[in-house]
């Protein structure tokens, strides 16, 4: 599986989670059984990590969502932004640009267009400051 599948089916998981609040493991093996979602370790990997570092993204993006908050963001555009956060922030394998690069791409598939202008401008901002901040401490 390509990196972006990876992501994609990661992306479906933790939609659904959301919509339906079901244990993960649940979600796995239901996904396992209608062969629709692939579920690997580096799909776990994402899943587990995104939905374990939940607080600390969610108030990430509180902080940088200007015109919406927390609850009045779609599940779909949230599962988006907390992926490319979890990404930028917890994978070393994921630089800050391609996690954003690839948020929006996602948007693309799954938003409206201007979904994808509000992902874009929330992990904009988002990047901006990580980069500052990391400069700072450089």
């Amino acid at each position: 599986m390509t990196r972006r599948e990876i992501r994609d089916n990661a992306f479906k998981l933790i939609f659904e989670q959301s919509i339906r609040g079901d244990d993960i493991e649940e979600l796995y093996e239901t996904a396992e059984e209608v062969d629709e979602i692939t579920v690997d370790d580096d799909v776990k990997k994402i899943v587990e990590g995104t939905i374990s570092h939940s607080e600390e993204i969610d108030g990430i993006i509180s902080g940088y969502s200007k015109s919406r908050s927390i609850s009045r963001i779609s599940k779909v555009n949230l599962a988006i932004l907390r992926i490319a956060i979890y990404e930028a922030l917890h994978d070393d394998r994921t630089p800050v640009n391609v996690a954003i690069s690839e948020a929006v791409r996602l948007a693309e598939v799954y938003t409206y267009a201007e979904d994808i202008s509000f992902i874009n401008g929330v992990l904009g901002s988002f990047s901006r400051d990580l980069g500052r901040k990391e400069a700072e401490n450089a």
